[in-house]
């Protein structure tokens, strides 16, 4: 039997990872969950909220399910440790990242797909009437350097301010004190940049896509950006039959709502990657539809790309919708060789969005909170219950 390592994290992680475990069993997919400890918990009591335990798991299974995360700023993480661990130098990261860089998870796919009757659809005014156009996009994120990389300094140390003062644009900054500076580093490499453009490509040929867009500022941000889109284009040379685009990411977020069924496979680097895969979930119903897959050689995690919402997971009946973390779940028997169970789960949950019977709140366009019931949503228990159903 197949074991997957199981990270419910924080908040609602825990409940709507449950339920795609449900479903993955109604789907007859079976598999021994080995639980692995990840999250706020963690970092409050033990100073780190990815213990070393959890990546050895990780290192031994390979495959895992990942619920959702809570973090915080510095100082206010800071504040929240156990008073043991005060002043003891730990420093908050976000243990999500962590595992992305620890296990080289560069590759982030993001599908954003229309299900047709889901009343949080992108809808357009036409001449005469209202259009509903299909999105069927799929981002390639950079998922390990780029802004979130984590090089970066408060009052940065003396070599690395005269380092930084060699370059020419660095004169402007002359006048300020060291101690007012901070200063983030977005590094791009060309490994792992052919890597994410060669993924995109990839997936582009195999499932019919017509064209690839590179989405980034390569006219500002002239190095990174300029050499994402300049090793694109020799690699495009490789690919007949498919359209290399480029669009700068300021203007694909009003394009993006203007002509979302243009586009087919994007790729970008890691903070441009974010906000256009948030934008484009927001046509296809928002955070509660958009799943995630993070891929390395060796290692896979699958996660919905909602947050730990704690002010929901305290309610005594569970409002979110788990969509996006059954769909995660796809994605990982996607990879795993389990294609037809992936679609019949897909098309089960199809099936439920268009009748439009069973809705959680944020389908009905509710304000979360425990009075939804009332107004005819569902649980996520009941959601889950209508998808199980369908299989069946």
């Amino acid at each position: 039997m197949r074991k997957i390592v199981s990270m419910p994290g924080d908040g609602i992680g825990s409940v709507v990872l449950t339920e795609a475990k449900r479903v993955l069993e109604a789907a007859g997919f079976e598999a021994e969950y080995v639980h692995a400890d990840i999250g706020w918990e963690f970092w409050c009591k033990e100073g780190n909220p990815l213990p070393e335990r959890t990546l050895d798991i990780l290192e031994k299974h390979k495959i895992a399910l990942f619920g959702a995360i809570t973090s915080k700023p510095k100082a206010e993480a800071a504040k929240q440790l156990a008073p043991e661990l005060q002043d003891k130098g730990y420093v908050y990261y976000s243990p999500i990242v962590g595992l992305r860089q620890h296990f080289d998870l560069d590759c982030c796919i993001r599908p954003c797909k229309t299900f047709k009757g889901n009343p949080l659809n992108f809808i357009r005014r036409g001449k005469d009437d209202i259009e509903e156009p299909e999105v069927d996009v799929v981002i390639f994120r950079q998922n390990t350097e780029g802004l979130y990389c984590g090089v970066e300094w408060t009052d940065p140390p003396d070599d690395v301010y005269e380092a930084f003062k060699t370059h020419p644009k660095m004169k402007k900054f002359s006048s300020v004190p060291k101690e007012e500076l901070a200063i983030s580093t977005r590094i791009f490499t060309r490994k792992a940049t052919e890597r994410i453009l060669r993924a995109a490509f990839e997936h582009a040929k195999k499932f019919g896509y017509k064209s690839v867009t590179v989405c980034e500022k390569a006219n500002v941000i002239r190095e990174t950006s300029g050499m994402m889109l300049a090793m694109a284009k020799e690699m495009a040379k490789e690919y007949d039959g498919i359209d290399l685009w480029s669009t700068n990411i300021d203007a694909q977020m009003m394009w993006l709502t203007k002509n979302p069924e243009n586009y087919g496979v994007l790729v970008s680097g890691n903070m441009f990657g974010d906000i256009v895969s948030d934008g484009f979930a927001g046509l296809i119903g928002g955070l509660g539809f958009a799943c995630s897959a993070n891929i390395g050689e060796d290692v896979a995690i699958f996660e919905p790309t909602h947050g730990s919402a704690p002010k929901y997971a305290s309610y005594e009946k569970s409002i979110v919708n788990p969509i996006a973390m059954i769909r995660s779940a796809c994605m990982m028997l996607d990879h795993i060789g389990e294609t037809e169970k992936a679609e019949k789960i897909r098309g089960a949950i199809l099936e439920v969005v268009r009748e439009g019977k069973i809705r959680t709140y944020d389908m009905m366009k509710l304000k979360g909170s425990e009075e939804v019931f009332d107004k005819g949503a569902v649980s996520t228990t009941e959601m889950t219950d209508a998808i199980i159903a369908k299989l069946q």
